[in-house]
């Protein structure tokens, strides 16, 4: 019997094109027909489903948006204020001048500032601007950088070139066939994948775009000579902070490394929620901005800005930083202390505030919807990563790894006489990108 939410996303399916409006909250990118789908009402790191049932949050909390936790009481109060004196009116909020400083206060590098409400559209701002300021077309992009046109683009020459930066099986239909050749992927710790691109098309390269870190760190000076090649070919290099920003430090991931980008893109953790995204940037090359059209209504809504300051002040003031990266690193020593006593072999990896984990078996995807499905019993909502929140505890943290123990165990024999799909409920998850039906 299928629960509340996975009826609704059932009849969801049906009359909204795959569902819902992000990839990674459908259900099938977790546990196909038993995954709740939808909420009550969340608070801290526990949510509540259709049917009243409390689920402890091991998986996204709110795909990392949720970084104090969720209806942190300060954020929401100044946004409810913030509501209550008018959210949106003919004159410019004084928020985003005030969240402009302290932006730039974190980030001495950079002098400018522009607003969006999304990272991927976020993204998309900072390459037109960067395009502009460069007067060169072509990019070469590394990491996963949204859904916009000129990022899917890439995989008109090459439906491929995408799978190595994040999800594999991005089709470029309703791309302009136009825009083949204008995006050209680069692999992490890899500058001779960067070096190749530059000898093939270094005049026509105006902006270099990458992650600064996702999962590894840098290695060899990685980003050092990154920043390098691109003032060699007068490339508008982007850093892009919309996952990584304000996790394990209390600014952009950049700084932790020395080396300044001539934009930096931050998103999700910035609003604990509420929508916001920032750009910022040097001054000669943000200026570009005044010579092309780049505007929104929405972009000047007063809640993002309210939302963001109260969170980064937060942020600074508890040393949020610190916590997420000791809950994510007690994550990590629990997952490989359970796999040493199940004799299962994993490997663990990203960023502590962003881990990941894999099962190294035959089957990886029908193990990691096992344990998906077993946790959902007990009580948790858990994928393959773990975005974790100041709302954790070491409490918290100690009872999910205790009670993952017994499916580790149950794991292990299933994967040793090789019948994980036998035990599972529905299919196995999905592990890229599938049209749904």
């Amino acid at each position: 019997m299928k629960n509340s939410g996975q009826l609704l996303w059932d009849k969801a399916k049906t009359i909204i094109p795959g569902g819902n409006q992000l990839l990674s909250k459908r259900c099938e990118m977790f546990l196909p027909g038993l995954w709740p789908a939808y909420y009550k009402k969340a608070n801290g790191c526990e949510i509540w489903d259709l049917d009243g049932n409390k689920y402890v949050d091991f998986a996204q909390m709110g795909v990392g948006s949720s970084v104090l936790g969720y209806c942190d009481p300060d954020v929401n109060r100044a946004v409810k204020s913030a509501i209550d004196e008018g959210s949106m009116t003919t004159l410019n909020s004084y928020e985003e001048v005030e969240l402009a400083e302290l932006m730039l206060g974190l980030h001495p590098w950079a002098s400018m500032v522009r607003y969006s409400k999304t990272g991927g559209e976020a993204c998309a701002i900072a390459t037109r601007i960067a395009r502009a300021a460069s007067g060169k077309d072509k990019i070469a992009f590394c990491g996963y950088h949204g859904w916009h046109d000129w990022y899917i683009s890439s995989n008109l020459s090459d439906n491929a070139n995408l799978d190595g930066q994040l999800l594999p099986g991005l089709e470029p239909k309703g791309v302009p066939r136009g825009l083949k050749g204008t995006a050209l992927p680069f692999n992490y710790n890899d500058i001779e994948s960067l070096d190749q691109i530059i000898k093939d098309h270094g005049d026509q390269i105006g902006v270099i775009y990458m992650e600064p870190q996702r999962g590894n760190e840098p290695k060899d000076s990685f980003l050092q000579k990154v920043r390098a090649r691109a003032d060699k070919i007068n490339a508008v290099l982007i850093f892009d902070e919309v996952t990584s920003g304000f996790r394990i430090n209390p600014s952009g991931i950049h700084m932790k490394y020395g080396v300044e980008p001539d934009m930096a893109i931050f998103g999700k953790a910035i609003g604990n929620g509420y929508p916001i995204s920032i750009i910022i940037g040097k001054k000669e090359i943000m200026d570009s901005a005044q010579s092309t059209f780049i505007s929104s209504t929405f972009w000047t809504e007063r809640i993002g800005f309210v939302a963001a300051k109260t969170t980064i002040n937060k942020f600074l003031d508890l040393k949020v930083h610190d916590y997420l990266t000791d809950y994510g690193n007690k994550i990590n020593e629990g997952w490989i202390g359970l796999s040493k006593e199940a004799n299962i072999s994993i490997a663990v990896s990203g960023i502590p505030p962003l881990t990941h984990i894999d099962f190294k078996c035959y089957d990886p995807a029908a193990a990691q919807t096992y344990y998906t499905q077993e946790m959902l019993k007990k009580g948790y909502l858990l994928g393959a990563s773990v975005y974790t929140t100041y709302a954790y505890s070491d409490d918290i943290i100690s009872s999910f790894i205790e009670e993952s123990l017994p499916v580790f165990q149950q794991l292990s024999k299933l994967i040793e006489t090789q019948s994980i799909s036998n035990e599972l409920l529905f299919e196995k998850k999905h592990s890229g990108f599938k049209r749904l039906t």
